[in-house]
């Protein structure tokens, strides 16, 4: 039987005129997540993303 787990990671927006801050300052910890769990087995399935306020909330689904 599969087992199932969702690693939800917040990035909040801040003004600035780069409209890919988020992006690039969240690439390095997404990175470092997928490399932890691909470590204990877990394949990488599915990912969503959604905002709410100045937040963006981005949803990684594993399953082993």
């Amino acid at each position: 039987m599969k087992e199932y787990k969702v690693e939800t990671l917040i990035y909040y927006s801040k003004l600035t005129f780069d409209k890919y801050h988020i992006v690039n300052s969240s690439k390095k910890e997404i990175q470092e997540k997928l490399d932890i769990y691909a470590k204990d087995g877990w394949r990488l399935v599915s990912t969503d993303a959604s905002n709410f306020g100045a937040a963006m909330y981005i949803y990684l689904y594993f399953e082993k």
